[in-house]
């Protein structure tokens, strides 16, 4: 975008809005002109003798008065609204209206109206709030407005974004932490291991060594050549594969894939790796819709608490 950064656009667009507008008064002044066709008597004739399928003729009559008048109200519209509107570059217009300027105005009028309702919210435990029907409902909108782009709207997830209505928590699912994980964001990092592991053949038997893990099916012989090499992963993953929330490393012994559980999609993660971030919407939400959102979430995968 920093192609477009130079003045030269600021007048670009000015020009072309204004030749535009001057075009379409030209050819409207053109064509409101009457123009008079005379047959061999001499005398105007009806017709502009233009005719199709030998006996479609084209009068020649002039456009409605009213209908001219009304496209010339438009072109003088048009020029007031950029005397008194941005539009013409980076010209600011008569009144200073801007559009961020509207949505701070409608930002303060809903924080006016609502703020309360989140404050009320925030005074309770997350557990709580995830019991009120009232609450739920708040907390399913916000996550349909800004987390079902990646997690769905079922909340299923897809590839590369994780379930949320399982009991599967790369870094744990208490109500504290998925708050946290909401206002502050993750970035989740798994290094690229092909060169650590040396040869490919290596790769590919720790990924049926890991596959294993969770009881799919994997190549005996394989998966005895691949264990010892997995010390290099037991760093993060842990020597029982069991995972560890504080660094986000998932548990390898269960059935739940982010990426897929195929012998090709391990060995692809463990040669390049993986890097997913989740943004922080701490500054975007505010504390208050974050809690309740927090609430909606964990009760997602914990409807059997919320009776």
């Amino acid at each position: 975008m920093s192609d477009f950064t130079s003045g030269f656009w600021n007048w670009y667009v000015a020009l072309i809005t204004v030749l535009s507008i001057l075009g379409c008064g030209i050819l409207l002044w053109s064509q409101s002109r009457y123009k008079v066709r005379l047959g061999a008597d001499g005398q105007p004739e009806k017709t502009t003798g233009h005719v199709w399928d030998e006996d479609l003729t084209e009068l020649n009559t002039p456009m409605p008065r009213w209908w001219m008048g009304l496209f010339y109200l438009t072109i003088v519209f048009a020029i007031g609204y950029l005397v008194l509107y941005p539009g013409l570059g980076t010209y600011a217009g008569k009144l200073g209206w801007k559009s961020s300027a509207a949505y701070q105005r409608e930002v303060k009028q809903a924080n006016a109206d609502y703020g309360p309702l989140f404050d009320k919210y925030l005074k309770q435990n997350i557990k709580t709030v995830a019991r009120d029907p009232q609450a739920q409902a708040i907390g399913e909108r916000l996550f349909l407005n800004y987390c079902a782009q990646c997690h769905g709207s079922d909340a299923r997830g897809n590839k590369g974004y994780p379930n949320l209505t399982d009991k599967d928590w790369l870094y744990g699912g208490e109500p504290s932490v998925i708050k946290e994980t909401i206002m502050k964001g993750r970035n989740g990092q798994m290094p690229p291991m092909g060169a650590a592991l040396g040869a490919d053949s290596d790769v590919e038997n720790v990924a049926h060594y890991v596959r294993s893990l969770s009881g799919l099916t994997a190549d005996p012989v394989k998966v005895a050549f691949g264990k010892p090499k997995f010390g290099a992963c037991a760093a993060c993953h842990g020597a029982d594969a069991h995972g560890n929330q504080a660094l986000g490393a998932p548990n390898l012994t269960d059935k739940v894939w982010l990426y897929g559980g195929s012998a090709e999609t391990v060995m692809e993660t463990i040669r390049k790796g993986r890097n997913n971030t989740m943004p922080a919407w701490g500054e975007f939400l505010g504390e208050g819709k974050s809690h309740v959102l927090a609430a909606y979430v964990w009760g997602l995968s914990n409807e059997d608490q919320l009776k």
